[in-house]
């Protein structure tokens, strides 16, 4: 790790902004900035490690050589990663990097899981690749992993799990339901232990609608403001036109079943289900 460059993580649930986050620091000269660096070896090794597949020593290894190299070999004051696949490996992230700042990126539940249903059901928790990921998970190593691909690297519920059983009878939107929930518990849990000087939570929503908001996001990294910034959070980097997805109501009574007491936890249940608009 180079003495000059200081590491951060943006972790989220995905369907966040984190993409958008690349855009936006990647306008600071002193930041080099990525979205989901060398997911197709981060990600597997998320997932196991959430599921007590591999300890902390083999995801460890994984990220010594991905984020620890680059880090190593950065020439830039701060390199950032954008990316819901380091949302399980804060533990991981902290031990190598003891002067990380960590920011907690939320968006609304409803959304996200709408925004995946409808726009990422080809990669995410699909029947076929959800089903040979649990067949994988059921055999305690005597089936090959599935190979790394996005689509099946989605977590189960871990062992012992109070949603374990009836994940089994999910579909497709309520298992994004359930990634939602567990996601957001999981980088709350672990970014308690994290001192309050390296850590920052956000919303999404307040982000692009309050400028003390966007400053204070700005000043927990020591960067300036930059006139950009506004300009870059007014519209998703990947996105041509507006398009909404409202919960239906069977969905909303799904998403609540699964998701309610996160949703209270962040203070999201207190807010009418907003439309997409920009």
């Amino acid at each position: 790790m180079s003495v000059q460059t200081r590491p951060f993580f943006i972790v989220s649930s995905g369907r966040s902004g984190t993409a958008m986050m690349e855009r936006l620091f990647g306008a600071f000269p002193q930041v080099e900035m990525h979205h989901e660096y060398m997911v197709h070896h981060v990600q597997p090794a998320a997932v196991k490690y959430h599921m007590g597949l591999i300890g902390l020593g083999e995801a460890t290894h994984v990220l010594r050589a991905t984020h620890g190299a680059a880090v190593h070999y950065s020439e830039s004051p701060l390199w950032g990663d954008s990316s819901n696949k380091l949302s399980w490996l804060i533990p991981v992230l902290d031990r190598m990097f003891p002067d990380a700042k960590f920011i907690h990126l939320t968006r609304d539940g409803r959304k996200v899981a709408s925004s995946y249903f409808h726009k990422l059901g080809h990669e995410s928790y699909d029947d076929r690749s959800t089903a040979a990921m649990q067949r994988y998970y059921d055999s305690r190593g005597e089936l090959p992993p599935p190979p790394p691909e996005k689509k099946y690297w989605w977590p189960l519920p871990p062992r012992g799990h109070v949603q374990e059983p009836e994940f089994l009878t999910y579909n497709q939107f309520q298992r994004m339901s359930f990634h939602w929930a567990e996601i957001n518990r999981t980088i709350i849990h672990h970014l308690d232990a994290i001192p309050p000087e390296r850590k920052h939570a956000v919303r999404l929503e307040d982000l692009v609608a309050r400028g003390d908001v966007r400053q204070q996001f700005l000043n927990f990294l020591g960067l300036p403001w930059d006139d950009r910034v506004m300009g870059l959070l007014n519209r998703p980097h990947n996105v041509s036109r507006p398009e909404d997805y409202p919960l239906t109501r069977e969905q909303s009574e799904q998403f609540h079943l699964i998701a309610g007491d996160v949703m209270h936890m962040l203070g999201y249940d207190r807010r009418p289900e907003y439309r997409v608009a920009y």
